[in-house]
């Protein structure tokens, strides 16, 4: 049994539902589907850009699974998405649901009236459907979650397309067709041949000492400008709980476990861990500073970034902030005339208000020469590709 939460306005929950007939036909699993509603203000701090970005995302992540999703989707009203939840409450309960809901979704994104409205023949009452709605939140949260386009199997949690890969890993054993391609399978980072270009690319990368998928980006954001020729420059932030976003622990916890499976994907070590929240992270950020006029920035974000994420060492600690700035290059005079000078704090509101403008608010974030910004350690694919059409590279 697989449990699915559809948030009828999400844009990855509509790509979800696109794959959920596939996925119970493909591995013989049923799907118990669950309206549900937006993440809370807690878990969706920044929601104005959250939801903006995912309209932008979405054609993108479509376009590279054989998904639809519109180029040009508004926000739907009120009004559309109260008759979307209708439809899809009285849709039902069974693999069914995923064809409804994807074809409930093509009407809503288009902004299509029309057609929504001749799917409704069967809709449930506004009582109904908001009792619906509740439930899915209560279950989603009694399993242990918040977000929609959600999948739940055997107390693990798969958010979507993005996801669905580890989900097959899952059921592999259980596959009628092995040999089969996946439904969704891992994108990562090509590293084809470089094309020959004398274009000058430059990635910008937002990032956070206390974001563990800051840890999993880093090295390979590295790889990339190293095998392409782009020059990387670091745009370092202050953590989200830093700057006043709250970060739930239900949030906190389901971040871990993904990241854990996320950096075995890529081959890269997590945990132990220290988390560097509050002086770790500052202390970095200000030896930072001081180590990217030198040329050892790259190096020594990396190592820092590491041995909080995968050493267990301490940024807060002198030993622990030593031996990351050791190992990057930096002796202990330097490290002490970093601790002792203030100015990386404006260097840091400088690179979250820079990001407030890419339309971002979280990290990693990239981009390529100051074109559209991607978030998250699952788009490198993305960024490849930006980098290559900025080489001029068809």
């Amino acid at each position: 049994m697989i449990d699915y939460f559809h948030q009828v306005d999400d844009p990855y929950s509509h790509l979800a539902a696109q794959l959920l007939s596939p996925l119970s036909a493909r591995y013989g699993e049923e799907i118990r589907p669950w309206l549900v509603p937006p993440p809370d203000d807690a878990a969706a701090p920044e929601r104005a850009r959250l939801v903006a970005y995912a309209r932008r995302d979405a054609p993108r992540v479509a376009a590279e699974y054989g998904l639809s999703f519109p180029s040009n989707a508004r926000p739907p009203s009120a009004a559309a998405v109260g008759l979307a939840q209708r439809i899809l409450a009285a849709a039902p309960k069974s693999a069914s649901f995923g064809e409804v809901a994807a074809a409930v979704g093509r009407a809503l994104w288009r902004d299509d009236v029309r057609a929504l409205e001749a799917l409704a023949s069967r809709a449930a009452s506004a009582h109904a459907t908001e009792a619906a709605v509740a439930a899915g939140a209560e279950e989603r949260a009694r399993l242990g979650h918040y977000l929609g386009a959600m999948l739940h199997r055997d107390g693990a949690w798969y958010w979507g397309v993005d996801r669905l890969n580890h989900l097959e890993d899952a059921l592999d054993a259980q596959d009628s067709t092995p040999g089969a391609p996946r439904l969704a399978p891992y994108r990562d980072l090509r590293l084809g041949a470089p094309p020959a270009s004398t274009r000058p690319l430059t990635i910008e990368m937002w990032f956070s000492f206390r974001s563990p998928y800051s840890w999993i980006a880093f090295p390979r954001v590295r790889r990339l400008a190293q095998h392409y020729g782009a020059q990387l420059v670091l745009r370092p932030i202050l953590p989200m709980v830093m700057r006043g976003l709250p970060v739930p622990p239900v949030k906190s916890l389901y971040i871990v476990r993904d990241v854990f499976r996320e950096a075995a994907r890529v081959g890269l070590p997590f945990g132990p861990i220290v988390d560097p929240v509050g002086a770790g992270a500052e202390r970095a950020l200000a030896v930072l500073h001081h180590a990217a006029p030198l040329g050892l920035g790259e190096a020594f974000a990396e190592s820092a970034l590491r041995a909080a994420w995968s050493e267990g060492v301490s940024l807060a600690s002198d030993e622990g902030l030593a031996k990351a700035a050791v190992r990057s290059g930096l002796g202990e005079a330097q490290v002490a005339a970093a601790l002792a000078d203030e100015s990386w704090r404006e260097m840091a509101e400088a690179n979250r208000a820079a990001l407030f403008e890419a339309g971002l608010w979280g990290a990693p974030t990239y981009r390529v020469n100051g074109g559209p910004a991607h978030w998250g350690q699952d788009r490198l694919w993305a960024l490849e590709e930006d980098l290559l059409q900025a080489a001029g590279d068809a």
